[in-house]
């Protein structure tokens, strides 16, 4: 799943983006020296590295991780817990984590995974297999099934226990709507309904952007997943669009690829999006969840469910009356077609490191935070979506939030992406081609030829074609 918004406003110039670099650099060494000690310096003490937001005013995370580091140490007399942040946009936080996890010296004891790159990670022998504790947790038995998959390898073991799941769907401005004439109850039945919308707002409300598809390499995973794939899987391919079960290979040369190619480039072409520099920014999530939506300068957003917890009290960009300003509605699949709406999912695992120094401490932390309670004050402060049963029954997890329902019930027609190990590298060839029509610099079909060679490269040949 995708990275949480932040609200620094990004730059306007690409003069700022070797700064941004500088930045990136000088962060992952001060995480690497942070860790340089190695997880196993204390037989007493948990070390647990998370992703932290970019933004200094959201603390979701941290304020929830100070609170289990309290209850733990609490309850484990004599134990520490040590909170490792990393502070990076996502592909930055894939990177750092990766580069932390080839070293006892630098390894944590606990880590947070994107469910995306657990199997690239399961692959490299970065993670342990967490199954022999998991037999004899009572409380694995209420997650559901399709979250348990989420962090199965191919080798049938488990690697991770999740922490929430996610969909998305279509935010709008009522305020926006409302000027351009278009109506408060909005539900698009095909993309050209949502195409037709932006452009009557293009046309009708000046100084706002009209829609925004998140795009190219900056954006990384959120780009793929809730830009492309959402686009991708409501095509007529959208059964297996990307990945082939039966010959267990990867599609290239798919109709439904070009159009879903050719949606973002008529964004970015009609200027339907935010400009072609804003973008490619990588902060560009936080900009939108920070300032364009809570602003009025946005009028569609394809995005994902856990939004509202930029606008939470505490956040820092408390906005109460965002659930009356703000309607939603499913993203439509192109044509209309059954089942008529589309939605992906994703989420987050607790992994525990190969070369983590005090594993058994680790996994007493998620126990900690896996309890009924605080997974349900986890879910309630992410905007997050359970995958525990008995949270999901809970009344007061399902009236906590304005869009909890919305975005729950869009679970029955949810898709997961390949959990393969070469799917990191597909997602980066799919951003590659989205940068290219985004740009201009590649026509439809020729961004869609590039990610055909780039497929049989990331998955050393295992295509087929469609």
């Amino acid at each position: 799943m995708p990275v949480r918004p932040t609200a620094a406003r990004p730059h306007r110039t690409a003069l700022l983006t070797p700064l941004v670099a500088l930045a990136a650099l000088s962060l992952a060494a001060t995480t690497l020296t942070a860790c340089s000690s190695g997880s196993g310096s204390s037989p007493d003490t948990v070390k647990i590295s998370f992703k932290q937001s970019t933004d200094n005013s959201i603390k979701v995370m941290d304020t929830y991780l100070a609170d289990m580091k309290k209850q733990f140490e609490k309850q484990y007399p004599g134990k520490k817990v040590e909170l490792v942040p990393i502070k990076a946009p996502d592909s930055e936080y894939y990177t750092k984590l990766q580069q932390m996890l080839r070293s006892p010296k630098t390894a944590p004891d606990l880590v947070y995974e994107d469910t995306f790159l657990i199997n690239s990670d399961i692959t490299s022998g970065y993670l342990k297999p967490l199954d022999s504790y998991l037999s004899k947790w009572p409380d694995w038995n209420q997650f559901i099934d399709t979250a348990k998959s989420a962090a199965k390898a191919e080798d049938g073991k488990t690697y991770g226990v999740p922490d929430g799941t996610d969909t998305r769907g279509l935010w709008f401005d009522k305020g926006i709507f409302k000027k351009a004439g278009l109506p408060a109850n909005w539900q698009p039945k095909t993309w050209d309904d949502v195409l037709a919308a932006a452009r009557t707002i293009k046309q009708k409300v000046p100084n706002v952007t009209p829609l925004n598809v998140y795009t190219g390499k900056p954006a990384g995973e959120a780009a793929t997943m809730q830009g492309f794939e959402m686009l991708l899987y409501g095509t007529n391919d959208g059964t297996t669009p990307l990945y082939d079960k039966s010959s267990k290979k990867w599609i290239a040369g798919s109709q439904g690829f070009k159009d879903a190619l050719s949606f973002v480039h008529t964004v970015y072409k009609d200027k339907l999006g935010p400009d072609v520099s804003d973008a490619l920014d990588p902060n560009i999530q936080t900009y939108v969840a920070g300032e364009l939506l809570p602003k009025g300068k946005l009028g569609i957003a394809l995005d994902g469910s856990w939004l509202p917890q930029a606008w939470l009290k505490g956040s820092g960009h408390e906005w109460p009356d965002w659930s009356k300003e703000l309607g939603l509605a499913y993203m439509p699949t192109q044509n209309g077609q059954a089942p008529g709406k589309v939605s992906m999912s994703g989420g987050w695992t607790w992994a525990i490191p190969t070369k983590a120094g005090n594993p058994d401490l680790a996994f007493d932390f998620i126990k900690t935070m896996q309890t009924k309670a605080n997974a349900e004050k986890w879910y309630i402060a992410n905007s997050g979506i359970s995958v525990r049963k008995d949270v999901a029954a809970d009344p007061a997890y399902a009236n906590a939030q304005p869009g909890i329902k919305f975005f729950t019930d869009l679970v029955a027609s949810t898709h997961y992406r390949p959990a393969y190990p070469a799917y990191p590298k597909v997602s980066t060839a799919i951003q590659e081609a989205m940068e290219g029509v985004t740009t201009g610099d590649m026509s439809v079909d020729k961004a869609a030829s590039s990610y055909d060679d780039e497929l049989k490269s990331a998955t050393d040949n295992q295509v087929t074609e469609k």
